[in-house]
């Protein structure tokens, strides 16, 4: 296959899936998003589709939320699931997932959306796809990035224990069969959509569930709230 691809990834997530980046599938998507970026706008900005991964390496992942696609609007993506930079306005997703946070735990809805203080306390915000055309959903699925993300969690599974797994949606939700649910917690609900959000999202309590696991588990438990002052 030639030499092989060193993408600009955390260490320890290099360290743990060094193996995909010279199989002929992560060829053809380096291909791919080559000539996908001559005719159209791609987000996130190329520094920023492994986001999640520098955020929260390896020995910190301690809950895992699983997204589809990034946002396709512009400054909406920056490798986060869920997640958008602040000063854009929070996407209809995000704003049920913070409508259950109050809900659940009675915090206030934060005045932006970017998650990242969720993720440098060891919650990986990992999109099933990495990357988007510009105002085309789905675009880039089918390209390689499912093949590498299902092997991101399955290592997951294999190598770590007592993680928490969030799967909202039918598609997310078919991931679980990718981890072993005797050393892991998988929690799972509909999707945090408006079409969907009332059938079950609002009201999962995952949140106050991901925390009671961890401290029943002796781990350090996830402040969920935006508010708040404390630096990660």
């Amino acid at each position: 296959m030639g030499e092989e691809i060193r993408p600009d990834i955390e260490e320890s997530w290099y360290a743990l899936l060094h193996d995909e980046f010279n199989k002929s599938y992560f060829h053809q998507l380096k291909q791919f998003l080559t000539e996908e970026k001559k005719r159209a706008v791609v987000y996130p900005p190329g520094r920023l589709i492994f986001n999640a991964f520098w955020q929260t390496p390896v020995p910190r992942v301690s809950v895992v939320i699983l997204g589809q696609d990034p946002y396709h609007g512009p400054g909406q993506a920056h490798g986060l699931c869920f997640s958008v930079p602040e000063g854009v306005p929070k996407p209809p997703s995000l704003v049920n997932i913070f409508k259950e946070i109050q809900r659940d735990l009675g915090i206030p809805v934060p005045l932006q959306g970017n998650l990242t203080p969720w993720a440098r306390q060891g919650v990986l915000l990992l999109n099933a796809t990495l990357t988007v055309r510009a105002n085309m959903a789905g675009s880039h699925q089918h390209k390689g990035w499912e093949t590498f993300t299902d092997t991101v969690i399955r290592k997951l599974s294999e190598q770590r224990d007592k993680l928490v797994f969030l799967l909202w949606g039918n598609y997310a939700g078919a991931k679980q069969e990718l981890i072993d649910h005797s050393r892991h917690r998988v929690l799972l609900a509909p999707h945090p959509s408006p079409l969907s959000a009332s059938r079950g999202f609002i009201g999962c309590g995952h949140f106050s569930a991901v925390n009671n696991y961890l401290r029943t588990e002796g781990l350090a438990e996830i402040n969920w709230d935006l508010n708040s002052s404390t630096k990660f």
